[in-house]
């Protein structure tokens, strides 16, 4: 194996976010890996009638957008990476992670997992949706446990 050559890193908007992008770190380092920092924001529906509206309506889809476009730059600024790439994305938060790493070449995701059991390993999360969609490898951080 000759090692990592590009990192995605999957962050939410949490404090949780932080020590998972400083693993991704340590090993963008050790392999020179280039690093990707992504956030999703998975569709909501705004309707009060119940109709349902596959995307959100462009003000709150933009304010959303710029609250994670400014969140993930300080966290890549306040961890030494500040020119990493730096990716928003709207829809599937699974099917985003794994589109972005398979289009860019991704040879490792990192994400962080709260490690859950019973009932919620059943119902699923984004780690294990991640984990047995791509044909890269994973790193799941443990967080917030």
């Amino acid at each position: 194996m000759t090692g990592y050559k590009k990192i995605l890193v999957a962050v939410d908007l949490s404090p949780e976010a932080k020590p998972v992008v400083e693993r991704a770190q340590e090993l963008g380092k050790h392999y020179g890996a280039t690093l990707t920092l992504i956030h999703v924001i998975d569709p909501i529906i705004t309707t009060g009638d119940y109709e349902l509206r596959p995307e959100l309506p462009l003000e709150v889809e933009h304010t959303l957008a710029e609250r994670a476009r400014g969140y993930i730059g300080a966290l890549a600024q306040d961890t030494g990476i500040a020119d990493a790439e730096k990716v928003v994305a709207v829809g599937s938060v699974k099917h985003e992670i794994l589109s972005h790493a398979k289009q860019h070449g991704c040879d490792l995701i990192v994400i962080g997992t709260h490690g859950r059991h019973g009932i919620a390993v059943l119902l699923g999360s984004t780690a294990n949706a991640i984990m047995h969609g791509t044909g890269c490898d994973v790193l799941c951080v443990r967080v917030g446990d």
